[in-house]
Order: structure tokens, then sequence, then C-alpha cells
């Protein structure tokens, strides 16, 4: 009788060892999982500090190519303009010096000039008025 009375503290005491076995487990499991979350976490940042770094690097150098291409620009405006006042000053000599040698052309030339102006401005100041009344 003995193997009877001694059979529920055996179910009992295996009972206890599943329990403690798996409770062990779930332990392990939980800081397992603890472990690799943190790790994870861990490369998750590693990663959005090397994107903050590489956006602030590709900003820098977005900055610095739009202040060369900035410079550029305007050392093209000012040689676009010094060659436009070369070519003024030139064209100015030039009149000048026809107006010098050949003063009755140049007059004669001016007054054809002006009146061929003064056409224009009648003629594009009688369209505009009489669109205007209508």
């Amino acid at each position: 009788m003995s193997t009877t009375s001694n059979f529920p503290n055996t179910l009992s005491d295996d009972a206890s060892s599943l329990a403690h076995a798996v409770a062990q487990t779930t332990g392990d499991a939980m800081r397992a999982t603890q472990r690799a979350t943190q790790q994870g976490m861990d490369r998750l940042s590693d990663d959005v500090g090397n994107v903050r770094g590489q956006a602030s690097t590709a900003f820098q150098h977005l900055k610095s190519d739009t202040e060369a291409l900035a410079h550029r620009g305007m050392d093209a405006v000012r040689d676009s303009a010094g060659q436009l006042r070369e070519k003024s000053l030139h064209a100015k000599e030039a009149t000048t010096s026809y107006i010098q040698h050949e003063p009755v052309k140049s007059v004669l030339m001016a007054a054809a000039v002006g009146a061929a102006l003064m056409g224009l401005l009648a003629l594009f100041s009688s369209r505009h008025g009489g669109h205007n009344g209508r």
C-alpha cells in the first residue's frame, strides 16, 4: 500500500516540477525577448543617428553647391554687364565719330527715325483708342 499512497505525492511532485520548468522557460523566453528588443532598439537608434549624419552631410553639400552656383551666376552677370558696357561705349564712340564725319546724313537719319517713331506712336494710339470706343 505504500506504492498507492506514494502515487499522489509523485504526481504532485511531477506537476510542481513541470510548473517550475514552464515558469523557468517562460522567464528565459521573456529575458531573451527583452534582450532582442533592446538590441533592435539600439540598432534602430544607431541607424537613425547614421541617417541624421548622412542627411546633415547632404544638406551641407547642397548648401555649398548652391553657394557656388550663386557665385558663378553673379560672376556671369558681372561679366555680361562689363561686356555690355564695353559694347555700349564702342557704339557711342562709333556714333560720335559718324556724326562728326557725316553731320548732314546724321541729322537726316535722326529726323527719319523720329518721324517713324511718331508714326508708330500715332498708329498705336489710334488702334487703342478705337478698341476702347466699342
